[in-house]
């Protein structure tokens, strides 16, 4: 799974790997240590603007929710179960690039994990990524505020995460630098899910 991620480049540097221009600067923070669980704005580009970076707050709600209460459940969306999920279902053509340099996982060293160790999965260098997203318009019913989500997808761990995250091994989906288009231009879903993956290294922290 991926709950907590990290983002520490400036404005410029992000600008110019996804040739794309911030469209709120006050709100570009980057951060060591972003929790999904305080479903912060993170930056984002949907493939309706692919060459605008935004933000939206991470955790995806469905437009045919009544309330925000569903976000606790949607930080993570499963590639295998996407299309089927009404959670996801109205979202499997709402295609975003989650934006980042690195996250975290916790490696149990017990079988009921009382005893963990840290590790950041990032590139060399701690270059640039996006992970494959998913977005929604959710509008309050009370307040007519539209609120812009958004969700990461998950697949099966390859053999580094799997030793890694190896309570449910799982991972998120990191794209190829030269396939973000792809996904954003809504290459079949199936293409991205393992045994797809990026060439992330572990760093034990």
């Amino acid at each position: 799974m991926c709950f907590h991620t990290k983002q520490t480049k400036l404005a410029l540097e992000v600008q110019s790997r996804f040739n794309a221009t911030i469209d709120n600067p006050m709100e570009f923070k980057p951060s060591a240590t972003i929790n999904g669980f305080a479903y912060p704005k993170t930056p984002v580009i949907i493939d309706e603007k692919p060459n605008v970076i935004t933000h939206y707050n991470w955790g995806l709600i469905p437009p045919w929710t009544m309330d925000e209460e569903i976000k606790k459940y949607t930080l993570n969306a499963k590639i295998e179960t996407v299309h089927q999920k009404p959670s996801f279902k109205n979202s499997v053509d709402k295609r975003c690039l989650v934006i980042a340099n690195g996250y975290y996982e916790w490696q149990w060293l017990d079988p009921k994990g009382k005893e963990k160790q840290k590790y950041e999965l990032c590139l060399p260098n701690e270059e640039l990524f996006a992970f494959a997203g998913l977005y929604s318009h959710w509008i309050d019913k009370e307040t007519g505020e539209v609120k812009n989500t958004c969700t990461i997808l998950t697949t099966e761990a390859n053999p580094l995460l799997a030793e890694i995250h190896n309570h449910k091994r799982r991972m998120p989906v990191v794209l190829k630098r030269e396939e973000e288009s792809k996904w954003l231009n809504h290459e079949p879903i199936q293409h991205f899910a393992f045994p797809y993956s990026a060439d992330l290294i572990a760093v034990k922290l």
